[in-house]
């Protein structure tokens, strides 16, 4: 299974939407470089309020370019970056990975997907009626989140759009993605 980085994105403060660049540096066990969630330890405001110390499952977000596409087609202008994502993909499903999959990006980085991004009503202060659309219930009634991935950094290197994207999954048995 393999796709594409379609963009990258990072910023400095915690700002909801991140600017698209050039280039990301991944950082072994830290995240994207200069991003306000980098770091070893948990970085999401309301996760800091509860534990500071917890581990930092979030370091990279990742939202498929398909999301996009589907938002669109229900009246939403959404862009890569603008959701908070620091890479956009194309070509993988992103959330039908499992729980450890690695994804090997561009020439040398990987990263180990640690979970589904929960989402929240920052989505819904960017486009009223986002949060709606990114949250769905299966027929058992089981909540389907729609926001993306999170992940860890085991290896650090640049990624840029175009880069390739190869997906390496654990060994089974395969454990579904939760919240993280």
């Amino acid at each position: 299974m393999s796709g594409t980085v379609v963009a990258v994105s990072s910023s400095e403060t915690h700002s909801f939407s991140k600017p698209n660049r050039e280039y990301i540096r991944l950082l072994a066990g830290l995240g994207v470089e200069g991003d306000a969630h980098m770091g070893a330890t948990v970085k999401h405001r309301s996760r800091v309020a509860i534990d500071p110390s917890q581990p930092n499952l979030r370091q990279v977000h990742l939202i498929h370019f398909e999301l996009h596409a589907e938002l669109r087609d229900a009246g939403f202008e959404v862009s890569p970056g603008e959701l908070g994502e620091n890479v956009t993909t194309c070509g993988i499903d992103l959330l039908g990975l499992p729980r450890g999959a690695r994804l090997h990006l561009g020439d040398s980085a990987v990263i180990q997907v640690t979970g589904l991004r929960n989402p929240c009503v920052q989505l819904d202060q960017f486009q009223p009626g986002l949060v709606k659309q990114l949250i769905s219930h299966d027929e058992q009634g089981n909540v389907i989140r729609k926001a993306g991935i999170m992940s860890i950094v085991l290896t650090g290197g640049e990624i840029h759009a175009g880069d390739r994207i190869d997906v390496e999954l654990p060994p089974p048995p395969h454990e579904s993605l939760d919240r993280v």
